[in-house]
């Protein structure tokens, strides 16, 4: 394994043209030194900007589980997705409880997952990926 990979910093967003309506997901992951090592976009069809923020974070942890990272860092700035994670607020909608599971359980691969929320404007890469998902329906 590269050990420039054992901990990566994940940026991840998720955005809703409407909601519901036309959305996108995106993960960017970097390396400790702080190098983009993987751009992950994905359009959802039609769908939540919750479920969006939650397809954003499986695509990031499942690529660094990919890549064999030990360690990630996740910074969104969905504010509910910060608080579900740290159990803060439940997962009360059915349609999140699956997402919720799923990113439960890849993390268990991990030694170490860490949530981070920041303002949008923390957040602007990941943003502007996920709104690029939309407009080019990417992953198609």
């Amino acid at each position: 394994m590269n050990t420039h990979n054992e901990h990566l910093l994940i940026h991840t967003d998720g955005a809703a043209r409407g909601n519901p309506g036309p959305a996108g997901a995106a993960a960017l992951l970097y390396d400790e030194s702080g190098a983009c090592v993987g751009e992950i976009l994905q359009f959802l069809g039609n769908t939540t900007n919750n479920v969006a923020e939650y397809r954003g974070l499986l695509l990031g942890l499942n690529r660094a589980r990919e890549m064999g990272a030990r360690s990630v860092e996740v910074v969104t700035d969905s504010e509910l997705l910060a608080k579900q994670w740290s159990g803060e607020y439940r997962v009360k909608n059915e349609g999140l409880k699956p997402l919720y599971r799923e990113a439960m359980e890849i993390s268990s691969a991990f030694e170490s997952v860490t949530l981070r929320h920041v303002r949008r404007g923390g957040n602007a890469a990941a943003d502007e990926a996920a709104n690029r998902a939309i407009d080019e329906k990417a992953g198609i």
